[in-house]
């Protein structure tokens, strides 16, 4: 149920939960056990408490396992304590890179089968909630993180699943690495994770970048050089040198995207409404719109949209608040409605017409006037990934180079890559 972490976290701080005391007991237990156990015998304990589920070594611990389950609030309560017993365990493996694999372990452990007998009530009861636990999005979170920190060297198979690419894009960790129950320090180390991957990405696009740059000097000067670092994205040489040049150079000659945003942004100050500014934002956008495929509907389509958009608000002055509910709501036409409607033709459409570079060279122009919603349209890239994450590689193309896309325009405007 949507509601059913708030019914949680209420119980919990106006203390109607009759197992408060039960499940500190739980959780206290975990955490003097992985200070004091390597990984592989704190997985056998795991193994032992709650998937084969017998009993346990310690006793008081087994009583108030079996209080937990049988309390009247536990089909909803569940999720949310495996989900935090994991997360005593894997945050404390995440402080210290070699014990990283014991996370894929982890999560390996909650899909097997049970062994041994089950004949107690608390024993049935807990392998059923366990087996439940696999349909949650909290063990969807669990298994993306274990991609993430798994680090696969070949990322070349186009067969497997997009959500084996996760660990490719940082700017969706957040949105679907943590869940509504993530404590702050999962948060905490998710952001670390995500700026570690990110640091790194951005370290090869710079090798890479300064190698095609200093070739193509040399190949001016009639010599070439012969060692070429690796490309650090999946899409083709050819189209990353039309990203880079895209998100990093001049677009029409003398102005880069940070440029357009910039005059647009002192232009748009001059807006004596709102409703003015948005004829102006719609000229901003549609300049980078080949007009072939903009006169067929799609201006149109924008200019309706924008005028529609917030109208009670027409006579108004510009304001922050504005400019960040008008950007958010154009990737919401842009990109996806919702996670509710995740309806996103329009941005297969345009990145089947336009290209996939010049479509997230639109989104950018949007970030580059308005940072505050780059959060949300990583979000919303969160929702197509998730939407399309069972499928393979080679059907979600347009999803895969969309995403790596977004990587080098996020490192050279938002990052610390300069060209």
């Amino acid at each position: 149920m949507m509601d059913s972490w708030s019914d949680y976290y209420r119980r919990q701080t106006t203390n109607h939960q009759t197992t408060l005391l039960e499940e500190q007991c739980l959780y206290d237990h975990l955490l003097e056990c992985v200070r004091v156990e390597v990984p592989e015998e704190l997985l056998v304990r795991f193994r032992a408490l709650f998937v084969n589920a017998i009993g346990y070594s310690e006793h008081e611990v087994w009583l108030a396992i079996e209080r937990i389950v049988n309390s009247s609030f536990i089909e909803k309560d569940f999720k949310f304590i495996l989900n935090r017993s994991c997360h005593i365990l894997i945050n404390h493996w995440l402080m210290q890179p070699r014990l990283h694999g014991a996370i894929p372990a982890l999560v390996s452990l909650l899909e097997m089968e049970p062994t041994g007998p089950g004949r107690s009530r608390t024993t049935k009861r807990l392998r059923d909630l366990v087996q439940d636990f696999r349909d949650t999005e909290q063990f969807t979170a669990l298994k993306r993180l274990s991609q993430v920190v798994n680090q696969p060297q070949d990322w070349a198979s186009d067969n497997k699943s997009l959500g084996t690419l996760i660990r490719r894009y940082p700017c969706l960790y957040e949105h679907s690495l943590l869940t509504e129950d993530s404590t702050d320090e999962q948060r905490r180390r998710v952001r670390h994770i995500r700026r570690q991957v990110q640091r790194q990405f951005e370290r090869d696009l710079a090798q890479y970048a300064a190698y095609r740059l200093m070739n193509a000097a040399s190949s001016d000067a009639g010599s070439g050089s012969t060692r070429s670092p690796r490309n650090p994205t999946l899409l083709s040489d050819r189209k990353l040198d039309h990203a880079l040049r895209q998100f990093g150079g001049k677009l029409d000659g003398s102005n880069t995207y940070r440029d357009l945003a910039r005059r647009f942004l002192t232009y748009s100050r001059h807006s004596t409404c709102y409703r003015l500014f948005k004829k102006d934002l719609y000229e901003y956008l549609t300049e980078s719109i080949d007009p072939k495929y903009g006169r067929n509907q799609f201006n149109n389509r924008l200019y309706t949209y924008l005028q529609d958009t917030l109208p009670d608000q027409d006579s108004q002055r510009l304001n922050d608040v504005l400019l960040v509910g008008t950007c958010r709501k154009l990737l919401n036409f842009l990109v996806v409605e919702s996670a509710q409607k995740p309806n996103h033709a329009i941005f297969v459409d345009l990145a089947g017409n336009l290209g996939i570079t010049m479509t997230i060279g639109l989104l950018l122009k949007i970030l580059l006037i308005c940072r505050n919603v780059k959060p949300y349209l990583e979000k919303q890239f969160a929702i197509l990934f998730k939407h399309y994450e069972a499928c393979a590689r080679d059907g979600v193309i347009w999803l895969v180079e969309s995403l790596e896309n977004l990587n080098v325009a996020f490192s050279i405007n938002f990052g610390t890559l300069s060209l």
